[in-house]
């Protein structure tokens, strides 16, 4: 046998603890085929040489909860993800629409909710730069839109609108809509009358998140938010003949609404998933939203909000309901993935997982509950109980705006400061996996390393660290990103370890993250990423 590529000249750390680091690794034919020195022993004249150039290579990183595609797409509208002010937005908003004369409806995505008081967000605002085409814009976190007058009109939103289920129309004290659409019951009649983007340009739009993803590290990849218009898009990039940078599984949304009937539908995008994907693309899960986020008053908690005691959130399902549902997609063979911020939130997915294990009985089922914000300490031991994997978003563990200027003051200083447990839900021999829930925040998992090992903010605060009971190590928080999201994705004995036999998905560092201080780690620079030997960066 010979090696097609060998990669030597720094530290190769393995992620496998029976032989952490090595020399020299070699690869045929897409797999790993040999470590330290008989990698060397299979070097000839055609074997091509990666030198590390005294860096690091490592097994390539997941992302365990991301929507590259409707990432990809809002990234091409009004450019507001980087505005500090209201007044910011609204410039953005005017010269944008100047520029661009021909669009019905003017859209933006992922600004920060905190640049106005309270998350409030008036229509008058916009109305005064474009006041007579149709403006929705979304913030960060993707629950709270902001809509001008237009929009609102054309969507039948007035003082008589009774108030949706799973939402809210915020209104002004003459109870007409402020222009504040709160979670998807308010947000989805405004979404359905956006035009789509014809297939090209989404199937652009996800090629070019994909190749963003590897860029920075990333192979696999959890679309945690598909529905059934998305997954043609998915298999017209695998058709088309460009090469699809990243490989991913598909979470099929399932929402209250007459799930019982959508239960078929999804089973058959599943069989055309598993038909059309190549074995690059699969659609194994299913999304379920339990709540809302704490920074709009939406998670649902089982106290009440300490800036509203009349108000404990919102959970999109009741509890009963959303144990029937996970049981009927469970017996389907999916894999359950629940978006769960609130501590009531948590608790209703932990009880649905629990009866659908119940139900259905004992199987491999890798339940998964993402963001897992906030969680009563009774139900942190259910995580291992119950095989359940918590989803972490680590970007979000620091004392940035959002938690100090929205969810800070909503919750108090007693949940406050029991928020992404991750360290203790290791201690508890729970399965822990890593994602960005991009374009909610960054999508490189080098920033997300450095907050989960210092619990700071990109400019070192607070000094020790915000929770530091909660910091992880560096193999802990690379473990997440790698072998955590392979165990996720039912792929442990395919990749997130470099061992020999399994598949050459690498990812290449300028320098060793273990000679890095964990603050700077973000500024590391991603040299190359393989896909099964194939370079995708």
């Amino acid at each position: 046998m010979r090696a097609d590529t060998i990669f030597t000249g720094g530290r190769i750390h393995t992620g496998d603890p029976a032989h952490p680091v090595t020399d020299a690794l070699a690869v045929t034919a897409g797999r790993i085929t040999a470590l330290g020195a008989a990698a060397h022993a299979l070097r000839d004249g055609r074997t091509e040489t990666v030198d590390l150039a005294g860096g690091a290579l490592l097994p390539s990183w997941g992302d365990g909860h991301v929507h590259p595609l409707i990432g990809g797409l809002g990234l091409r509208g009004v450019p507001v993800r980087d505005c500090t002010s209201l007044d910011e937005v609204v410039e953005a908003v005017r010269v944008w629409a100047e520029a661009h004369p021909e669009a019905e409806w003017i859209t933006g995505d992922a600004f920060d909710p905190w640049l106005a008081e309270g998350g409030l967000f008036d229509a008058a605002l916009i109305d005064a730069v474009v006041p007579d085409r149709p403006v929705l814009l979304r913030t960060m976190d993707h629950h709270t839109g902001w809509a001008n007058s237009e929009a609102l009109r054309r969507a039948g939103y007035t003082a008589d609108t009774p108030q949706p289920a799973h939402g809210e129309i915020v209104r002004r004290a003459d109870g007409s809509p402020l222009g504040t659409l709160r979670e998807f019951g308010a947000l989805n009649p405004v979404l359905a009358l956006v035009p789509l983007p014809d297939l090209a340009e989404q199937v652009d739009a996800l090629h070019a998140t994909a190749r963003a993803l590897a860029s920075a590290g990333v192979t696999w990849v959890q679309d945690a938010w598909v529905e059934p218009h998305q997954v043609d898009t998915w298999l017209a990039a695998v058709a088309d003949g460009r090469d699809l940078a990243v490989r991913a599984d598909l979470a099929l949304l399932l929402e209250p609404d007459a799930w019982r009937e959508r239960l078929p539908g999804l089973a058959a995008d599943r069989e055309r998933v598993e038909a059309a994907g190549r074995g690059q693309v699969t659609a194994r899960a299913v999304k379920f939203f339990a709540d809302g986020v704490l920074e709009s008053g939406t998670a649902a908690l089982l106290e009440p909000y300490s800036d509203c005691p009349h108000s404990h959130g919102a959970a999109n399902w009741s509890g009963a309901e959303l144990a029937d549902a996970v049981t009927g997609v469970d017996a389907l063979g999916f894999q359950p993935h629940i978006h769960a911020i609130g501590d009531r939130g948590v608790r209703i997915a932990l009880d649905a997982i629990e009866a659908a294990a119940r139900r259905n009985g004992p199987r491999a089922r890798r339940p998964v509950i993402a963001h897992v914000q906030l969680v009563d300490p009774v139900d942190l031991p259910r995580f291992a109980e119950l095989g359940v994997i918590a989803n972490f978003e680590p970007l979000w563990a620091q004392p940035d705006p959002l938690m100090t200027e929205l969810t800070l003051p909503r919750i108090g200083p007693e949940r406050g400061a029991r928020q992404y447990q991750i360290a203790a839900l290791l201690r508890d021999g729970a399965r822990v996996s890593f994602g960005s829930d991009w374009p909610v925040t960054r999508y490189e998992p080098l920033a997300g390393l450095a907050t989960a090992v210092t619990r700071q903010t990109p400019g070192g605060l607070p000094e020790g660290g915000w929770l530091p009971q909660e910091r992880i190590g560096l193999d802990q928080a690379l473990a997440a990103y790698s072998a955590g999201v392979a165990h996720q994705a039912f792929e442990e004995d395919a990749w997130g370890v470099l061992r020999v036999g399994l598949r050459a998905d690498l990812v290449q560092l300028a320098a060793d993250p273990y000679a890095v201080p964990a603050g700077e780690l973000a500024g590391v620079a991603v040299l190359g990423t393989w896909l099964g030997g194939r370079r995708t960066h």
